[in-house]
């Protein structure tokens, strides 16, 4: 499951690396992203996140309600 975080960084990459040109249709579109998705599984490629959830957390403590039990 993505967060928007993920989501968001997922959309800028792929904004610079394989949708900086009009997409024809839905069906190109997904071969698109299909053909990113595999050579970025293929190279291993990992998101190198700057600061662990727990840090996130208490940084974004604001922006995030905690849940009460």
């Amino acid at each position: 499951m993505f967060t928007g975080s993920m989501i968001l960084y997922i959309h800028s990459v792929m904004s610079r690396q394989c949708l900086d040109r009009r997409i024809p249709d839905q069906s190109a579109m997904r071969r698109e992203v299909a053909a990113w998705q595999n050579q970025r599984n293929r190279d291993g490629v990992r998101v190198d996140w700057r600061f662990t959830t727990a840090d996130a957390r208490v940084k974004l403590k604001s922006l995030y309600p905690s849940i009460q039990h």
